[in-house]
């Protein structure tokens, strides 16, 4: 028997401190069961608690805790388990019985000292179990700083897209207020900051899979909405003006669809790593061309017409939809238009825009 507490204690230490070493530690992309259990556990809690008052914004706030919630579970488990197993290894080595192994274990592992005594084959087991507390605790402090770091920087490019691409932010929107307002010369400035923004989600939120529950401070703000949006915005152009539209759209698509996919490997998610240019996507013609007319009509000038330019907007599209969709249904994201179906009873949100107030504009106009 003491042989089996000491083989089960051995292998619950090992398998704790692998766990927290791989989530944070380790700075490679590693898939950690247990954040992909809490996060499971977590979000079918919120949404059974938010599913009477019904609608996104109920959902939103009752998500809102998520993240929170993950990191004070996380620290319990590890916590826990250690416990766990020191008790059985002290049990195993000393002869105690289970509650003065208990008793033990967590005098030792959380520093109270209340349990300590002259037990000299024990004092290895005590100071081993003295240090990890602490360590385990001081860890996780470190580990906030970086998720708030990486979750600030990524905030900031959100917040700045809702005055392009509106909010919830939308592909044709961003194209349609640039023609607006004349500010078509700043896309590629824009393209380039969301590809570096892209760059970093890829490695942060591969990484740290938490921050994947961070939301935005707004309800219609996300980030996995924001990249969508951009990505079909500059799909649109290379589709729509192929000769004018600037290579910073491609670089942004291809850091997009990367990042998603370097997400995707490490929560598990299949995808299609080569899809053909002709495979199905959930985006229709009728779809697409409802939008080529409406950002045409913002003064957008298209050198194509909409049924040659849609195979190309097909073909760029196929490369990150799935994923795209898929991570925007379990971040419970906001549902904005052409970002997919969500866990919960919703219709899609168009993009809000503001009144137009300049003088002369009748009641109901709309500007940028």
């Amino acid at each position: 028997m003491r042989l089996f507490s000491a083989l089960a204690g051995l292998l619950l230490l090992v398998l704790t401190v692998a766990s927290i070493l791989r989530t944070l530690v380790v700075p490679r992309g590693l898939y950690s069961s247990l954040t992909f259990r809490l996060w499971q556990l977590g979000r079918a809690v919120l949404h059974m608690c938010a599913a009477p008052f019904g609608g996104y914004r109920a959902h939103d706030r009752a998500q809102a805790w998520l993240a929170p919630l993950m990191l004070v579970a996380m620290l319990f488990c590890w916590l826990i388990a250690l416990l766990g197993a020191f008790t059985l290894l002290t049990q195993a080595t000393s002869g105690l019985s289970w509650s003065d192994s208990f008793r033990e274990a967590g005098s030792s592992l959380f520093t109270l000292g209340f349990a300590s005594g002259a037990r000299l084959r024990l004092s290895g087991l005590d100071f081993l179990a003295a240090a990890s507390g602490p360590l385990v605790i001081a860890l996780q402090i470190a580990y906030l700083p970086t998720l708030y770091g990486s979750y600030n920087r990524r905030e900031v490019e959100v917040t700045l897209l809702q005055s392009r691409a509106g909010e919830p932010a939308w592909g044709p929107e961003l194209l349609a207020r640039q023609s607006l307002v004349d500010t078509e010369t700043a896309l590629p400035q824009l393209y380039g900051d969301w590809e570096r923004l892209a760059a970093e989600l890829g490695e942060s939120h591969s990484n740290y899979p938490v921050l994947l529950s961070f939301r935005s401070p707004q309800p219609y703000r996300s980030w996995i909405v924001g990249l969508i949006a951009v990505m079909d915005a500059a799909a649109m152009q290379l589709a729509l003006c192929p000769q004018s539209a600037p290579p910073e759209a491609r670089l942004v698509l291809r850091a997009g669809f990367t990042a998603m996919r370097d997400i995707a490997r490490v929560i598990k998610l299949d995808f299609d790593p080569d899809p053909q240019p002709d495979a199905p996507i959930r985006i229709s013609y009728a779809e697409f061309d409802a939008a080529v007319t409406m950002i045409i009509a913002s003064g957008f000038a298209a050198e194509r017409p909409t049924i040659l330019a849609w195979p190309h907007f097909h073909g760029w599209r196929v490369n990150y939809e799935a994923i795209a969709y898929e991570l925007a249904r379990r971040a419970d994201a906001v549902p904005a238009l052409w970002t997919g179906a969500r866990d919960f009873p919703t219709t899609p949100i168009p993009p809000r825009r503001p009144a137009d107030r300049r003088p002369g504009i009748q009641a109901g106009g709309h500007n940028t």
